[in-house]
């Protein structure tokens, strides 16, 4: 089935939320990764590796429970603007499975659906294989399949750029006073191969998400500036830098000595946020004497739920006002057939899986 199929009702019948999905306990986190991994050769030892991370935390994502608020947040946002449509979820590597939901979909009747993947950046993981998760879902089911649209990326909207700069607010203020105008700004976000990323927008967005929020915070450049994390794959294989915990040590041999982090390539406090900045990138922040503060992700800010529900009424009319900032107008509502495709598989790319947000494996973020 065609995922860049064109034209694009202006009623829907449902909506649809497209999530990475995560383990809610120990026996679930094995049956997880190896969802994450399937079609991919990975040694056994790795998995179990990465397993321990979950293990850490008693097996227990907090993703599935952050996409339940987030559900409940936009039901409420839509139903006080007079917005009455069914939403369903179905996740990519846990329950619910998209499959299953789009099932569910057909037997309840649905024939045109609007899907809001939780991702607001461009890439291969982040936005074209969400399309062909749900092209091949919709192949499963058959022809009786619901017609599945996607809803553009919004990194430039203004309220997702005022949701961010609120939480980056709020953690700059939770430094010791003296501390506050001079502390670094380190943006995250998660690390790909570079082979995906030269093949999409995704550092262009993420820059200028970044440039956005620091400008209504009235940050200098020289303040400020984008590192990654989550990195996986060779050590000799090239991906994304800087890594926040190199950029860390950089920031201390300049003689910085208050950073705070913003993951704005997350949309909520998942596993990686949790893992690899609350405590990895913590621990060299101690070791190397630095002040850290690490702000929250938008989650259900209300500025984020209220730009769902305008990206949702502008795909339900004819003639939307369709809003964006700065340097690049807004993305497109139907992506071209060569948009964001899938690299070139190298070793770096075989030995990890192509996913979205929720796992030390993946190479792409919860956007």
């Amino acid at each position: 089935m065609n995922v860049n199929e064109p034209a694009m009702p202006t009623s829907y019948d449902a909506l649809l939320i497209v999530a990475f999905g995560g383990p809610e306990g120990r026996g679930d986190v094995i049956p997880f990764l190896e969802n994450v991994l399937r079609g991919r050769n990975v040694p056994r030892e790795r998995l179990l590796a990465v397993a321990e991370h979950y293990y850490h935390f008693d097996g227990v994502s907090p993703i599935n429970a952050q996409v339940r608020e987030l559900l409940g947040a936009l039901r409420d946002e839509l139903e006080r603007s007079g917005i009455d449509l069914p939403i369903y979820w179905g996740n990519r590597n846990w329950q619910p499975m998209l499959g299953d939901m789009v099932r569910k979909m057909t037997d309840d009747g649905v024939k045109t659906a609007l899907a809001v993947v939780l991702s607001s950046f461009s890439s291969y993981s982040g936005c074209r294989q969400y399309r062909e998760n749900i092209g091949d879902a919709r192949d499963a089911v058959g022809d009786s399949a619901p017609r599945i649209d996607k809803l553009r990326v919004w990194y430039n909207h203004p309220k997702f750029v005022a949701a961010n700069a609120e939480r980056l607010r709020t953690a700059i203020d939770e430094l010791p006073a003296e501390a506050c105008s001079k502390a670094h700004v380190a943006f995250t976000a998660h690390s790909i191969p570079q082979a995906m990323a030269d093949t999409s927008d995704y550092e262009k967005q993420l820059t200028e998400a970044c440039r956005l929020v620091a400008e209504v915070l009235g940050l200098p450049d020289s303040q400020w500036r984008l590192s990654y994390q989550s990195r996986s794959g060779r050590p000799e294989d090239p991906w994304l830098e800087p890594d926040i915990n190199d950029h860390l040590e950089e920031l201390q041999r300049s003689g910085v000595g208050a950073i705070v982090i913003m993951p704005i390539g997350f949309l909520s406090d998942h596993m990686e946020v949790l893992y690899d900045l609350d405590e990895e990138a913590r621990a060299t922040a101690d070791r190397l004497g630095l002040t850290m503060v690490r702000a929250k992700t938008v989650g259900t800010h209300p500025e984020l739920v209220s730009m769902l529900r305008e990206l949702i009424v502008e795909r339900l009319t004819s003639a939307p006002v369709r809003r964006a900032i700065g340097h690049f107008g807004p993305s497109h509502d139907v992506c071209p057939a060569n948009c964001c495709p899938r690299p070139g598989r190298t070793a770096a790319t075989s030995a990890r899986p192509t996913a979205g947000g929720d796992s030390p494996l993946t190479e792409c973020v919860d956007r």
